[in-house]
């Protein structure tokens, strides 16, 4: 039994492996340029609208008001990165349900590359917001001896953003397979629907950790905050 889609290889060529944490990883970014394409094309501003596109409006606004309540500003800048990490930790978990599937998000690989783009977004949307200057002045805040504790505490948060997703989902993959070797027929199905529902609910909590760690690299120092204020207003 593999514990996770790492184990699973389809094709190896030397020191090259082709497994289940790739193709599967292509698999759910497919679908999800497939289905934006097809519930984009036909988009519509009238009053009445398939449902296709009410289900998309839905799940966009729905981003967006979480992501305004967590910034306290403006959602539309990070909209598209916010959004786009929920729906492929969503879809990929709730895939688990089509047999021989394996969840990309079971593989540490894949939640380590998630968290370390988290990594990266951080600063740049921080820089993005107030300058370089001003954003590197808040890890030698309030001396310069904390600069080694902040920079081990990105690291360390980054870190567990990987594990937790990873963890999650492995688990949960791992308790259905034991049921299936016991009881075989009614609590893989009930085991199936709660994996769902968490699978959910990790997209969920991945996304607004990653929108609270943006909100809090964008935060300056009192004077700055005024400053920058200042300069929006004048705009």
């Amino acid at each position: 039994m593999e514990l996770t889609p790492d184990e699973v290889v389809y094709l190896r060529w030397g020191f090259v492996e082709l497994n289940a944490t790739i193709v599967f990883t292509w698999v759910v970014n497919l679908l999800l340029v497939s289905g934006a394409w097809m519930l984009t094309r036909g988009l519509s501003d009238e009053t009445s609208v398939d449902r296709g596109q009410h289900v998309l409006e839905v799940i966009v606004l729905q981003v967006r008001d979480q992501i305004r309540d967590i910034v306290q500003g403006d959602p539309g800048p990070y909209l598209p990165f916010i959004g786009t990490l929920f729906l492929f930790i969503a879809v990929s978990n709730a895939l688990t349900i089509v047999p021989y599937y394996e969840a990309p998000t079971a593989s540490l690989s894949t939640t380590t590359a998630l968290s370390v783009v988290v990594f990266l977004a951080v600063p740049a949307f921080g820089i993005r917001r107030s300058g370089m200057r001003r954003y590197l002045k808040r890890y030698v805040e309030p001396s310069p001896l904390m600069l080694p504790f902040n920079i081990i505490g990105e690291i360390s948060r980054t870190i567990a953003l990987a594990v937790r997703l990873f963890g999650n989902i492995m688990s949960g993959t791992l308790i259905v397979a034991i049921l299936v070797s016991l009881t075989p027929i009614f609590f893989p199905v009930v085991m199936r629907a709660f994996g769902l529902l968490t699978g959910f609910i990790q997209a969920y909590i991945f996304a607004v950790l990653a929108t609270v760690y943006i909100a809090s690299g964008m935060r300056t120092t009192s004077t700055d905050v005024s400053t920058l204020t200042t300069q929006e207003d004048s705009r």
